[in-house]
């Protein structure tokens, strides 16, 4: 069955364009190397919630624990801290609607 890593948080402000050319050059790439694929990513512009939510799903559960235990989601994640502030990460089931 196949399971989604939710993840949410906010831009440092002032490091956005830095923060951009990480997700695509490193991030992303990265992710999937773990055999973990991107499936949305959402911006909020109004309101009170995280600025961005990304998505990004595995075939099965022992797949992304596998991913989520390694040096690379570790070396990620901390360069990810570097640009974002009030993450969250959660994973779930993949139902293939929008998810939260």
């Amino acid at each position: 069955m196949a399971v989604k890593l939710l993840m949410t948080w906010d831009m440092v402000p002032g490091r956005e364009q830095e923060y951009f050319e990480f997700l695509v050059r490193e991030f992303v790439p990265g992710m999937q190397r773990l055999g973990i694929q991107p499936t949305e990513a959402w911006y909020t512009t109004y309101g009170e919630a995280p600025q961005m939510l990304t998505g990004f799903v595995a075939e099965e559960m022992d797949t992304m624990r596998e991913a989520l235990d390694t040096e690379e989601w570790a070396e990620l994640s901390n360069r990810l801290f570097e640009f974002v502030i009030n993450f969250s990460a959660k994973v779930v089931q993949a139902t293939g609607g929008f998810q939260m």
